[in-house]
């Protein structure tokens, strides 16, 4: 199984390239981060961290393709997988719905998959052919050429997705592979595999080719009760996007939850937090010590046939941006990916 690191560009510029350094020296598979206008450009991140780094592959998971125009996706990305000499990758989906709000755009009437399934159409023509013509029901290109050109003969383009099954189906049809977002039961994923298994038939494909990830909120610690004050810090925040679905098939019922997110949504996330009840935290993460984020990989994610860890790690100094909290106890990011390097990952080699 495949380990990588998911990061939310918001530490100091110099920080964030050290971590990624370090997860390059570790043997991480790749490097993603979050392509919203919340954080720090991942684009110029990434581009600095080309020159910094040998092996790990970096791009965003995911890129919103109802705010990114998909040939500028495209351009960029075989601009960095240039710099990176072959080891870019992007994960596309429509978008985050908090963000997608704050610009007035409605995703659930914006016909999301519709748009996403062109919208990789589109990267894909330009990144194998460097031009493209074509009339779309969303974008119409006549003749358009770039000489922003990809290393890899195949650069990996993959689908998010939380709420299933379409999404799930289209992504194992048409693209190389899955991220699926907030999920940490065996039930999930096997609903996830079910699907991916209906688009990859439709293609021809062997399922177990693709890349099956699980991004996940992940927090580890020596101190288990200091790596679930974090988890509890953040699930919140995140299970405010979860489909009801979802939480459901995550063993929650939405009305538990449902204090905390309106909360949270109204903006008070220190009564948010408060409102998640460890219990809840435990169930929406993968978090404590190694060998208890282990067995919680090994019996709840890994059985169904995931085949990629994104561990979206949760630190001091995240819990501190977002919520405010101080959680001096909780290791920094780095020290968590040494973590993982050292006591998870060999688990699953």
């Amino acid at each position: 199984m495949k380990f990588s690191y998911a990061m939310l560009p918001d530490d100091a510029v110099d920080e964030l390239l050290e971590t990624i350094q370090l997860a390059d020296e570790l043997g991480f598979h790749a490097c993603y981060a979050a392509d919203e206008t919340w954080h720090k450009d991942l684009w110029l991140l990434f581009a600095a961290a080309a020159g910094r780094t040998s092996r790990i592959r970096l791009g965003p998971s995911v890129s919103p393709v109802l705010l990114r125009e998909p040939t500028h996706l495209a351009q960029a990305l075989a601009t960095l997988d240039e710099l990176t000499g072959g080891r870019a990758e992007a994960v596309l989906s429509s978008g985050n719905t908090g963000l997608l709000e704050q610009y007035g755009i409605d995703a659930a009437s914006s016909q999301p998959l519709s748009r996403t399934k062109e919208a990789l159409h589109v990267v894909r023509t330009l990144l194998d052919d460097g031009a493209i013509t074509y009339q779309g029901r969303f974008h119409t290109y006549e003749g358009l050429f770039t000489f922003a050109r990809p290393v890899q003969e195949h650069l990996p383009l993959k689908l998010g997705g939380m709420r299933g099954p379409k999404t799930f189906e289209a992504a194992a049809e048409l693209s190389d592979g899955c991220h699926h977002a907030l999920s940490y039961t065996r039930e999930a994923y096997e609903y996830l595999m079910r699907h991916l298994r209906i688009g990859a038939e439709r293609a021809g494909k062997d399922v177990t080719a693709l890349d099956i990830g699980a991004w996940v909120v992940f927090a580890v610690a020596e101190d288990s009760a200091a790596a679930r004050e974090a988890a509890r810090s953040m699930v919140g925040i995140y299970a405010s996007a979860m489909p009801e679905e979802q939480l459901r098939r995550n063993g929650v019922d939405p009305a538990e939850l449902a204090p905390a997110i309106d909360a949270i949504r109204a903006g008070d996330l220190a009564r948010g937090i408060e409102l998640t009840s460890p219990e809840v935290a435990e169930r929406l993460s993968v978090s404590g010590t190694p060998e208890e984020c282990v067995a919680k990989i090994a019996t709840e994610i890994a059985p169904a046939g995931v085949n990629h860890m994104i561990c979206a790690v949760t630190d001091r100094a995240l819990v501190r941006a977002f919520t405010g909290r101080d959680l001096p106890q909780v290791p920094g990011a780095r020290e968590q990916l040494r973590l993982i390097h050292r006591s998870v990952m060999p688990a699953f080699a």
